[in-house]
């Protein structure tokens, strides 16, 4: 068996499969990134489809697996030799023709971006986005949690009318031959900068605060991601308008922001008595806002009688909660929530079983990250030379469940 080939895999940059042969059943796909990269340095594929690059493999999916075929014979190498090859394929391939493609403005390659934008102000906004969503049990420990974060852009940058494609032309006298090359002018670029600790470590540099591991990452297709794969730049000819720059998740244990209790008494069937408690978890310099805390309450509840030390509460019959609401919550800051109901003097003959609800907690926090994400700088690049400004900020946003017997 000595020199047989089990099984072969074809990569795109991401590592996800694009074509695959199983020739032996013996290999798994935790070995095929190694296989493939072996593989890209063979000639065959390149003599057929002069580029070897996703798209040329993509739109020759069957030559591929014909050649595949003829290459090996159950793991066995047969013929390589991409001439003779030729002899036995005669499907014809789609062929990649790099160095004859027009400029990129020529072909609005550029598709998301329209031509002839024009504002009196230049500006992008740049807003750093966190959503915390935790589950606690009723005996306080954290469940699950989780942070999902987005880069959210709004552009406003123009579009000059003059000098959008400047194309140099050359002529040689030996080979009697011209040729030109088109410069891309007036198309504003971006460059983004992430405490990134990937980037840092690599240009074994420190940064203030803590480096981040960002992870299942997924960028707006305006992204160079062969840029960002090579040196980790986020770099981007931006859309116009709002859009998604970048969507990560952190599957981290995160402690609860706003932290609330809650104590139940019922007296003899005829009111029942709630005690809430909620504190602040985060440092003093920030605070969360549009705090809204939703309490169930029994359904059959009546008469609310409520009293809070901060922000406003009120019985909503529709949802079976009372909801409390704090515009300003200051970190390191502790507020309660008392609130009395009565139930209906005559209960029903067979007894209903406790209902078990969730106590929900919303917030934002502005200038606060949980997962301490940070942009190191968010340059704007635009040849023809006018002035752009960029403003970054940052908002979390939280979600806590916790369950309550009633």
């Amino acid at each position: 068996m000595a020199g047989a080939v089990s099984a072969l895999f074809l990569l795109d940059i991401k590592g996800r499969v694009l074509v695959w042969r199983d020739f032996r059943g013996d290999v798994t796909a935790v070995q095929a990134e190694r296989f493939f990269t072996k593989l890209l340095d063979k000639e065959v594929f390149k003599h057929y489809f002069e580029e070897l690059e996703e798209e040329s493999l993509r739109d020759n999916f069957v030559v591929v697996y014909e050649l595949l075929d003829e290459m090996m014979d159950f793991g066995y190498p047969q013929y390589t030799e991409a001439k003779i090859l030729s002899e036995f394929i005669k499907t014809d391939a789609y062929k990649m023709e790099v160095s004859q493609r027009p400029p990129m403005a020529v072909t609005n390659a550029v598709s998301w971006r329209s031509e002839g934008i024009r504002y009196k102000k230049n500006e992008v906004f740049l807003d750093v986005v966190e959503s915390v969503n935790i589950l606690v049990n009723s005996n306080g420990q954290i469940v699950r949690s989780d942070v999902v974060g987005a880069l959210k852009m709004r552009t406003y940058l123009s579009l000059p009318e003059l000098n959008v494609i400047l194309f140099i032309g050359f002529y040689h006298n030996d080979h009697k031959t011209s040729y030109g090359r088109g410069i891309e002018l007036g198309m504003p670029e971006c460059k983004l900068g992430l405490n990134d600790k990937v980037l840092l470590e690599a240009q074994g540099r420190a940064t203030k605060g803590k480096a981040i591991d960002l992870d299942d990452i997924k960028f707006h297709q305006c992204v160079r991601l062969a840029r960002f794969e090579n040196d980790r730049t986020i770099s981007f000819i931006p859309p116009d308008g709002s859009f998604d720059l970048m969507t990560y998740r952190l599957n981290t244990q995160v402690k609860p922001l706003i932290w609330v209790e809650a104590q139940v008494e019922k007296h003899s069937r005829s009111r029942i008595e709630l005690t809430i408690k909620a504190r602040s978890q985060f440092k003093e310099r920030s605070t969360a806002t549009n705090v809204e805390i939703e309490v169930p309450v029994p359904s059959d509840a009546t008469n609310p009688n409520i009293r809070t030390s901060m922000g406003s509460a009120a019985y909503a019959p529709e949802r079976d909660a009372m909801v409390w609401k704090v515009k300003s919550f200051p970190g390191g800051k502790e507020y309660m929530c008392r609130a009395e109901f009565s139930l209906p003097s005559i209960s029903a003959e067979e007894a209903v079983p406790e209902k078990k609800a969730p106590i929900r907690v919303k917030f934002e926090i502005p200038y606060f990250t949980v997962s301490g994400i940070q942009v190191r700088y968010l340059k704007i690049i635009e040849k023809s030379g006018y002035q752009a400004l960029p403003w970054v900020r940052y908002i979390t946003m939280a979600e806590r469940k916790t369950p309550m017997k009633l």
